[in-house]
């Protein structure tokens, strides 16, 4: 049996190295369900993941090792997650006995996204925000689509679903697709239509500048077929310079005049923001400039498949957000406490914005941890206290896991500290999970928001601090005045 029988067989049998990544577990469940044998291992076994793949009929074998994989070797193709790396005893196994192997976003192109219409939702920032609210719109009109989404959509029950619509919803990464293919995970996506956000320089573990990224995106660009379609932001002139290499129709959206699709009278309360556009009216629970664009993105895209703009309205109405995406967690003595998936400077400094547009009267605090592969890094060491300035207060962690790096290419968050300081804002380095939450119960008071930033758990310490809040209320009602 060739490459290509083998592909197409439904003899086929499927093993994932690392399946119990969020990705990784759709996708398995997802060939399961097209009636696929799967199976997969993975260092780390638990639930809630562990028992959804269980209860699929999915076996998981916990560690990585050769003895693992199937036994018959022309009937399997192994899956290598992005998190898999050399020296993997599972994966040289694979490697030395000429199993066929592919990546996570070439197992969707070859098993999912052909002869569909495939929306890809690209840029550095909201590509969550963004595909979960154009998502919920299709289904809102009623059109099941499918859907990859790096984060949890409140609308749907996970990230990732699939139906055997016409439709598919991807968040398009430009991160790399695993360690044998570093290309961009979205170039295997068969565009039909691309939404480019916005383009900053970020991934400093995998670009070494700017002009690496736009070579990306440009890449993607020139994958779109001539009847589909480029929605743009009219104000970045990278990305405008980019589309001129699209032979596909390209859609300028934003609030200057030249925008083909303009965003006008924008209004910002506590219940989120309206805005017009096409001579309508549109209501979105969500605070925030940034996001009155993604959501104007999204209009656009729906209005080109056809959907009516009361179908549109009503999605963004009943659009709940994206877990993680300055949700709140709970509020406790009128301290309000949320958490954020902002971790580079820009998303940080709207973010902030976005706050101050909800709540223009309360005092904010921001809490950074410096976390993603670029923020441990100095390379963002002069935009950070810019980003960070907009608060009326700082706490900052340690890097994580800064032993990974040298002194000398290391983000010093003390320095950031220092400087914001001197710019008369409270700003204090904490080194521990432990300092961070002592120094916030210091300095709270009622009325105070504060908003968590991490691409990881933060040690918990967002959950932890609402317990506190939640457990201590007599103590802190007494011992803290109101502002």
């Amino acid at each position: 049996m060739d490459t290509i029988e083998l592909l197409f067989s439904k003899d086929l049998r499927f093993h994932f190295l690392g399946i119990c990544g969020t990705a990784m577990g759709a996708v398995a469940s997802m060939l399961k369900e097209l009636g696929y044998e799967v199976g997969g291992s993975d260092e780390n076994v638990y639930p809630p993941l562990s028992t959804f793949l269980t209860q699929q009929g999915i076996s998981i074998k916990e560690g990585y090792k050769a003895q693992n994989l199937p036994q018959d070797r022309a009937g399997t193709v192994v899956v290598v997650g992005n998190v898999i790396k050399r020296g993997n005893p599972e994966l040289e196994a694979v490697l030395e006995k000429k199993y066929l192997f592919l990546s996570l976003p070439e197992v969707l192109k070859f098993f999912f996204l052909q002869g569909k219409q495939n929306i890809v939702v690209s840029g550095t920032h909201g590509k969550t925000t963004t595909s979960s609210l154009l998502a919920w719109i299709f289904e809102s009109a009623s059109l099941n689509p499918s859907f990859l989404i790096g984060g949890l959509p409140k609308n749907f029950t996970s990230g990732c679903r699939y139906t055997r619509g016409d439709y598919w919803i991807l968040e398009g990464d430009e991160y790399d697709t695993a360690y044998f293919d570093k290309r961009s995970k979205f170039l295997h996506y068969l565009p039909q239509t691309v939404i480019i956000n916005n383009i900053e320089y970020d991934h400093a573990d995998i670009f070494a500048n700017l002009g690496e990224i736009l070579l990306a995106f440009k890449r993607l660009i020139l994958l779109i077929p001539r009847n589909g379609h480029l929605i743009i932001p009219e104000d970045d002139p990278n990305i405008v310079e980019l589309a001129k290499s699209s032979l596909a129709p390209v859609y300028t959206v934003g609030f200057g005049k030249e925008a083909e699709f303009r965003i006008t009278d924008v209004l910002y309360d506590q219940r989120g923001s309206r805005f017009r556009m096409l001579g309508e009216e549109f209501f979105l629970p969500m605070p925030g400039e940034y996001n009155v664009r993604n959501a104007a993105m999204c209009l656009v895209a729906a209005k080109l498949y056809g959907i009516k703009l009361e179908q549109i309205s009503q999605g963004f109405a009943s659009f709940q957000g994206v877990k993680r995406r300055l949700e709140v967690l709970g509020e406790a003595c009128g301290i309000k406490v949320l958490d954020d998936f902002g971790h580079h400077p820009t998303a940080i400094y709207k973010t902030i914005q976005a706050v101050r547009q909800r709540y223009p009267s309360r005092r904010l605090w921001a809490v950074f941890e410096p976390r993603s592969n670029t923020t441990r890094r100095a390379v963002f060491q002069q935009e950070l206290p810019q980003a960070l300035a907009g608060a009326d207060g700082v706490v900052i962690s340690e890097v994580a896991n800064k032993e990974g790096l040298s002194p000398s290419e290391r983000l010093k968050p003390e320095q950031i500290a220092q400087e914001l300081g001197k710019k008369g804002i409270p700003s204090f380095f904490c080194a521990s999970p432990q300092e961070i939450l002592q120094k916030l119960l210091d300095v709270l008071r009622a009325g105070d928001i504060v908003v968590f930033f991490s691409n990881g758990s933060f040690h918990g310490i967002p959950y932890r601090l609402v317990e506190i809040l939640n457990n201590k209320k007599d103590h802190f009602d007494q011992s803290h005045g109101t502002k």
